[in-house]
């Protein structure tokens, strides 16, 4: 069966349509755009009416891709700033003006089981004991588990939209604005992660750290020097501590202008990635592993596998409306 399911992220919504069955998720077709939810939504937590509009347009045009990719349903889900939103619900009333689709705002415990069932549909890690790590726009997701069982996860608020607002930058970042990030994601780790974590990290010791989501994609791409999405070259991509270090100090000594331009880095991508980087760099540092491993699969490879979805057809489509 051929779904679709589109994600309302902080920073951007992206979409899947997928070949569904029972054991396997054959993607057909991805994309995203860069929407910023969650621009401007720190101080009050209100979602702006332009990034709003913004995003219901991408869901609209992203169900209309659904429709010609040959997707039977399609599912919408918003995570980290949808769920945190005083008004949620004017975004919800958006999608659904513009689209006709029903967002479904899930929680960060529905977040981690759904990253981690998705790196699972990769047959090479399905036994391996592993650390999933997604870091999005507005929170991070940690999640232990071996042979298919999440031993932990937990979602916490983290995210590279989130420290990208509350922490000005110089043009190019200076040292001591780098210095201090790195102070900042070490305090939160040892005070709101560690205690949470640490017990069952014990317990695993064997486990390899898997990130999913745009950020490692993003770094193996870079590494890489890939121009465009490889999933083979991206998963296969390996980095140890020091080599993730390098990067987050490439990047955060360069003026925005000159990040636009590196290879593999979309250019729009270039501002959140330093904080992005920086969230990884900051765990493999804090819990002393060795490896990074690369994931190209999560959240929407689990929800495009269950329930909820909607029966998706063409003349069902609303034409967008002014918002």
């Amino acid at each position: 069966m051929r779904r679709a399911v589109i994600d309302i992220g902080t920073n951007s919504v992206k979409l899947l349509v997928a070949d569904v069955s029972a054991d396997t998720v054959e993607p057909v077709w991805e994309g995203s755009e860069q929407t910023r939810l969650g621009r401007g939504f720190y101080d009050d937590h209100r979602l702006r009416p332009a990034a709003i509009a913004d995003t219901a347009q991408a869901v609209t045009h992203f169900v209309q891709v659904a429709c010609e990719q040959g997707a039977t349903s399609v599912r919408v889900i918003a995570t980290s700033a949808a769920r945190d939103a005083v008004n949620a619900g004017e975004l919800l009333d958006s999608v659904r003006s513009a689209s006709g689709q029903t967002v479904e705002v899930i929680s960060g415990e529905q977040e981690a089981d759904w990253a981690f069932q998705g790196v699972l549909t990769d047959a090479a890690l399905r036994d391996q004991p592993a650390l999933i790590l997604d870091v999005g726009g507005g929170s991070t997701e940690f999640i232990l588990g071996h042979a298919g069982q999440a031993l932990f996860r937990d979602s916490f608020k983290l995210g590279s939209v989130r420290l990208l607002e509350a922490t000005p930058l110089s043009d190019p970042p200076t040292g001591a604005e780098l210095a201090a990030t790195r102070t900042q994601l070490r305090a939160f780790l040892d005070r709101e992660v560690r205690p949470r974590i640490a017990p069952h990290l014990a317990a695993l010791p064997e486990a390899v750290l898997v990130g999913t989501g745009g950020t490692t994609s993003i770094l193996a791409r870079m590494e890489l020097q890939l121009a465009d999405y490889d999933r083979a070259r991206i998963e296969a991509t390996r980095f140890d501590a020091a080599r993730v270090r390098w990067h987050v100090e490439q990047l955060w000594r360069r003026p925005l202008a000159a990040r636009r331009e590196l290879p593999g880095l979309p250019p729009e991508r270039a501002d959140v990635i330093l904080f992005g980087a920086a969230i990884y760099e900051a765990v493999i540092a804090h819990f002393a592993i060795d490896t990074l491993r690369v994931s190209t699969r999560g959240l929407r490879f689990a929800a495009v596998r269950h329930g909820l979805s909607s029966p998706l057809h063409v003349e069902s489509l609303h034409q967008p409306t002014q918002l």
